[in-house]
């Protein structure tokens, strides 16, 4: 091994290679969260490689046991991937830092709520959510008391991925409404005290975007570079540049026989994918931003944005990696070698604040990033994101989306207090549970209807007094759950239909391919939301895009409002002490009884006020510690009931006295 060298204060890795042994690599950010992600998809406990004599052994060893199973190359695979990140997470305190903020930024104490503008609220009777329609309902996010609305994309797009594919940054989809109704809506947030952000996607575009368009008309010029598009090998015609797979199922590669040209798509065909590497389409990206900004926004979500750097050369992915995460190719850009540049030079240039302006928040959809690397994407003195999306938390055990299972609430317990644990004084994580790209967290953990409410408030009460800044989705507050979808034609997602014909395709009978598509379509999240149980459930006054198949009695925002017992209500409550409390907002958090099955608990601490938070994770009735004397009952899900039982998914939160002392007797 060699030691890279490091910028001024920063931890240094060393250059790893098949002599270095498995206790080096895991101590490396980048191999400890690739093995992280190695156990946990098979359901083991990293012990499995922390032990003397397993972290003793040789990557050499270690690629001669494992080549029968794997292949050949993994462990070098492996190796070439975490020799790209020098840096280590920096463990100093803020105060050792320079630069570092010592009142914490706004987005830490915010809770963010995502809307799916298509599914929200319907203003002009076409059945598709619009601008009008959110306009109308803010008074419902204000009176929910969150702090800043997040719009998935409303951009001017032909729709074949959801909006995610766009065709103008800088236009409206006229089926969403107008940009000034978007300046409206701008406003009407910032008059109510709510701040806004938007869906940025700049990992790729449209195939009908101004500049594929001219790179189609002249692909050697200007705008030809701004995306990849590779001649085929005149040996091997019919042969893609590489064996890259789509997140949807196929080939990442559109042969295009008007240019003779192979078009990346790391998503759907229509979806080219933008060349980072082209110092244009980094100013195309910063030009936009500002433009945003001079209109109002408060930031931008960004899509994918860790796929923005590719390995150069574009080289094969390893077939046991794609077998693994069920993506070949993935190795070579979900954490590409000038991915923290690229970052770094556009919050520089475009979200950085000034005498005039606060900086604008940075937040990264970042699939395929662990705890390690996503504290090198986010650490406060390395001016990249603010915050990122880790999606390990989102399945259990050594299960994927597509499994039909019981979550496991107790591994969510685990996995959190891991990451608290390793977060230092400059980090910090987003909660969240649901978006616009999952299921609903309900429904897998148990979808029995009589414990719907309970669980309701149960994950809203862990998102909201948990350290971090939760991100809420549209209907969470009113226990929303999966659709009983009843066949390919309720559906309207790309990744589902496409997900369905391929396993049909590779032997699967149509009733397991089905079975997959309803334990992970990103159809569930997107049902229109329901407001009443009028026929178009207030969402519309006519025929809604897409169907919405629950129906369940005490389930729409105006039943839960006239219900002061209703998870609704139970929102409310939640976010109104979040607001008054600087100890939920950012306070410090000490986990009880850490090994009590069934039981999560801690404390929150700011100053003189203690918060302790009790829940039962399982569907029968849980003795718990009792709080420490003198413990005020401040919310419970299940009313004023103070025993030392908790119900099934029940959950407190007393008020302790200012005291050094545990939360519980």
């Amino acid at each position: 091994m060699r030691w890279w060298r490091s910028g001024p204060g920063r931890r240094a890795n060393p250059t790893l290679d098949e002599d270095a042994r498995v206790r080096d690599f895991y101590e490396h950010p980048v191999g400890r969260d690739l093995i992280d992600k190695l156990l946990v998809g098979q359901g083991r406990s990293n012990r499995w490689v922390t032990n003397p004599v397993v972290g003793r052994l040789r990557l050499r060893t270690v690629a001669r046991l494992a080549h029968r199973f794997t292949g050949p190359d993994f462990v070098s695979t492996l190796i070439r991937l975490v020799n790209v990140e020098p840096d280590a997470p920096n463990p100093d305190p803020p105060e050792e830092v320079p630069g570092a903020a010592p009142e914490p930024a706004w987005w830490k104490q915010s809770v963010f709520y995502q809307v799916y503008p298509r599914s929200f609220a319907d203003s002009d009777g076409d059945g598709i959510g619009d601008l009008g329609g959110i306009l109308s309902r803010l008074d419902h996010l204000a009176g929910l008391g969150v702090d800043c609305l997040w719009l998935s994309p409303i951009y001017d797009s032909p729709g074949e991925d959801g909006g995610y594919d766009i065709r103008d940054y800088r236009a409206v989809m006229p089926e969403m409404g107008t940009l000034e109704q978007l300046d409206a809506l701008i406003a009407g947030c910032h008059a109510r005290g709510l701040r806004i952000i938007l869906d940025l996607v700049v990992n790729h575009t449209s195939d009908q975007h101004e500049w594929f368009q001219r790179a189609l008309a002249d692909p050697d010029g200007p705008y030809g570079d701004y995306y990849f598009l590779l001649p085929a090998d005149p040996e091997h015609p019919d042969r893609p540049p590489n064996n890259w797979k789509s997140a949807f199922s196929t080939s990442a590669w559109r042969w295009l026989p008007e240019i003779q040209r192979w078009q990346l798509h790391l998503f759907a065909p229509s979806q080219p994918d933008l060349n980072w590497e082209n110092p244009r389409v980094r100013e195309e990206v910063v030009d936009l931003c500002r433009w945003w900004f001079d209109r109002g926004i408060d930031g931008f979500r960004m899509d994918v944005i860790n796929f923005i750097s590719k390995t150069p050369g574009l080289p094969d992915g390893h077939d046991f990696v794609g077998e693994v995460v069920d993506v070949v190719g993935v190795e070579h850009y979900f954490y590409g070698p000038r991915l923290h540049e690229f970052l770094r030079e556009l919050r520089d240039k475009a979200f950085a604040g000034s005498a005039v302006r606060e900086p604008k928040v940075m937040v990264g959809e970042t699939p395929g990033v662990g705890v390690e690397t996503g504290r090198l994407l986010t650490a406060a003195d390395r001016g990249e994101l603010d915050l990122i999306f880790n999606f390990d938390h989102l399945e259990s055990g050594a299960h994927t989306r597509y499994d039909d299972y019981r979550y496991d609430l107790e591994f969510y317990k685990r996995y959190m207090i891991d990451y608290q644990s390793r977060l230092g004084a400059l980090d910090w994580l987003t909660l969240f549970f649901e978006n616009h790209d999952n299921p609903r967290m309900i429904s897998k953990v148990n979808p029995d209807p009589q414990h719907r409410t309970a669980l309701g408030k149960l994950l809203g009460t862990l998102l909201l007094t948990l350290r971090g800044t939760p991100f809420l989705y549209q209907g969470q507050e009113i226990a929303a759950i999966n659709q009983p979808f009843e066949g390919l034609d309720d559906l309207r997602d790309v990744e589902s239909l496409n997900r369905f014909r391929a396993q049909v395709e590779a032997g699967a009978s149509e009733e397991e391919a089905w079975a997959q598509v309803m334990a992970s379509s990103r159809d569930h999240a997107r049902v229109p939301l329901r407001w009443d149980t009028s026929p178009g459930g207030g969402f519309t006054t006519g025929t809604p895009w897409i169907v919405g198949r629950d129906t369940a009695p005490g389930f729409s925002v105006a039943e839960q409002d006239a219900d002061p017992a209703s998870v609704l209500h139970h929102y409310r409550r939640l976010l109104a002490l979040r607001r008054a409390s600087r100890a939920l907002r950012v306070g410090d958090i000490e986990f009880l009884d850490i090994d009590r099955v069934g039981y999560f608990g801690w404390v929150r601490t700011a100053g003189d006020e203690r918060l302790l938070v009790q829940l039962n994770l399982t569907e029968a009735p849980l003795d718990v510690p009792a709080p420490e004397e003198g413990a005020v009952l401040e919310l419970g899900s299940h009313g004023p009931d103070a025993s030392a039982t908790l119900a099934p998914y029940e959950a407190r939160m007393y008020r302790l006295k200012a005291s050094s002392r545990a939360g519980c007797r």
